[in-house]
């Protein structure tokens, strides 16, 4: 309950207060309800554990999360995993899956893992949330124009049935759709409308035309779940054997992960909006408790939903006082108006998803990065959205990710240098030395970046190759930020090699860590004389090994 803490302390829950944290909590409550149904649904779910999750999610991030203002709940990311786990476990497997991947999340923010998501770069992440962005809108093709269901397991599959079933697309529904889709988009333009949210306009226009016409053949919420139920969710343990969740290891990682991505980006994006700072273990901790309580009282996977948090902050939300009423808000939506509800046409929602869709494609942002980023960055974000819409979210963020490893990996190899430093180079330090000039018996190179596995080739190359042995080799190490085990092995290599050519090293200028690893891996001894502070005290070593004949 850091957030809740700070948030008093701070002074953010004092009476003047009050008004605008109410009204902010209550219109995110009412821009959550199109949305939770929308979700919940395409997930393969009943509308109202839509509800369930916003309520018991959200309720439990606003109270054990790290951030003041974060609003959480069903999320359009989730769509393409937790349909797929629905498909295959049905809803129990996905509530346990939830449930475990709740566990995970708590274990993450104890183990201090909040600051994973640096690691993870913008053109994996674009790529797979444009990625995600098509699997909704191709996915709501069927509710949008009234098709009927179609098989395939894959998505290429699933695209090619319903382009085969366009032509009997049904068009009452298609017409309610178009004109929800327009309201969604245009009603908030309107001067007198801007302060309502335009999934809310949608949803109760559509359905009063609806309710008022009845055109035969449009699904609704009642002719395809039979409404939502009157009152609050009860507690439900989720009955699955042990091997069968067994299975539900790899869903629920997946999950988690997502989980956890997208909890802390809409956190960031919080702390930008509110100039908060936001604390990324006790985020994960508190969304993890929300994916653990969720599914014991009829929900499923919640998570930091970014578009809610905004609006949430927009509307001058300042602590988690705005959460609770979020919260509040869908409570007394379930408890009075949930009858009214069974109305609401499915062609609404999808297209309610449609613009969500858009959103999380965020075509202007997949733009920008493939006209100006590097040529192995472009490469990357398209494998990632690739592979997100026709293989598997989890395959496109560990392949995008390896890649991104792999490029850097080679980026830093060529950042290391290794070459030959001349006598007017290191004036100073010949004068510091007695020295007028470098004799022609001693040559000094400086190694330049961090020695690790993948430079390791580049110096030993140039150290080995050298055209004109000299009798000692004075290694700079001042501008080695770091050397790993290969990089200590290939040093060792290349001194026994150059020692066996009658070549003295010496080393010196290394910095602290460097040099207590020169030391463990025993290159360096206590009593060795191989190694200097200063490159003058190893010009002055070099002297006294220099061979005449």
């Amino acid at each position: 309950m850091i957030a809740v803490l700070e948030s008093y302390r701070a002074g953010l829950f004092a009476r003047p207060l009050w008004a605008s944290n109410v009204v902010a909590g209550v219109i995110v409550g009412v821009v959550a309800l199109p949305l939770a149904m929308a979700f919940a649904i395409a997930s393969g779910a009943r509308p109202e554990q839509g509800l369930y999750t916003a309520v018991v999610g959200g309720l439990a991030v606003t109270l054990f999360g790290g951030s003041r203002v974060q609003i959480a709940g069903p999320t359009g990311a989730f769509i393409a995993i937790l349909s797929g786990v629905t498909a295959k476990y049905g809803i129990e497997g996905l509530q346990t899956a939830t449930l475990m991947a709740g566990c995970m999340l708590v274990l993450m923010g104890l183990a201090k893992l909040g600051g994973v998501i640096k690691f993870i770069p913008a053109p994996v992440i674009v790529g797979f949330t444009s990625g995600i962005g098509v699997i909704i809108f191709v996915g709501q093709w069927r509710d949008f124009l009234g098709l009927a269901k179609v098989g395939g397991e894959h998505f290429h599959e699933k695209l090619w049935h319903l382009l085969g079933e366009l032509p009997q697309l049904h068009w009452a529904t298609t017409i309610l759709a178009v004109f929800s889709l327009l309201l969604v988009t245009v009603a908030p333009r309107v001067k007198y409308l801007t302060r309502i949210p335009g999934p809310l306009i949608a949803m109760v226009v559509v359905t009063a035309i609806q309710a008022t016409f009845h055109f035969p053949g449009v699904a609704t919420i009642g002719s395809a779940f039979g409404g939502i139920p009157i009152g609050l969710p009860v507690f439900h343990l989720p009955t699955l054997s042990v091997s069968e969740g067994l299975t539900l290891i790899g869903p629920a990682f997946t999950i988690a992960m997502l989980g956890s991505i997208e909890s802390l980006l809409s956190a960031v994006v919080a702390d930008g909006m509110s100039g908060t700072k936001h604390n990324a273990n006790q985020e994960l901790i508190g969304q993890g408790l929300a994916n653990i309580a969720a599914p014991l009282f009829g929900g499923f996977a919640a998570t930091g939903a970014i578009a809610r948090t905004a609006t949430n902050i927009r509307n001058g939300a300042t602590s988690p006082l705005a959460g609770i009423m979020h919260g509040v808000t869908l409570i007394a939506i379930l408890l009075f108006l949930a009858p009214l509800a069974s109305s609401i046409p499915l062609a609404a929602l999808a297209a309610i998803l449609f613009v969500v869709a858009w959103n999380m494609s965020d075509v202007k942002h997949f733009v920008h990065l493939m006209q100006r980023a590097p040529r192995a960055d472009r490469a990357i974000l398209v494998i990632t959205f690739l592979l997100t819409v026709f293989a598997d979210l989890v395959v496109a963020v560990n392949v995008g990710v390896i890649l991104a490893i792999l490029q850097f990996l080679r980026r830093m190899s060529e950042s290391v240098e290794t070459y030959g430093i001349e006598h007017h180079e290191i004036a100073v330090e010949l004068a510091a030395a007695g020295l007028s000039k470098l004799p022609a018996e001693v040559v000094v190179y400086e190694i330049s970046g961090p020695i690790f596995f993948g430079a390791t080739e580049r110096f030993e190359r140039v150290l080995l190759e050298t055209h004109a042995m000299p009798q000692v080799l004075i290694l700079r190490l001042g501008r080695v930020p770091f050397i790993d085990i290969t990089g200590l092995q290939s040093l060792e290599e290349v001194i026994t090699e150059l020692r066996k050519r009658k070549v003295m090293v010496l080393l010196c200028e290394a910095n602290s860590r460097v040099l207590g690893k020169l030391k463990v891996a025993g290159i360096i001894t206590a009593d060795d004389d191989t190694y200097s502070a200063t490159l003058p005290d190893a010009l002055l070593r070099s002297s006294s090994l220099i061979r005449f004949p």
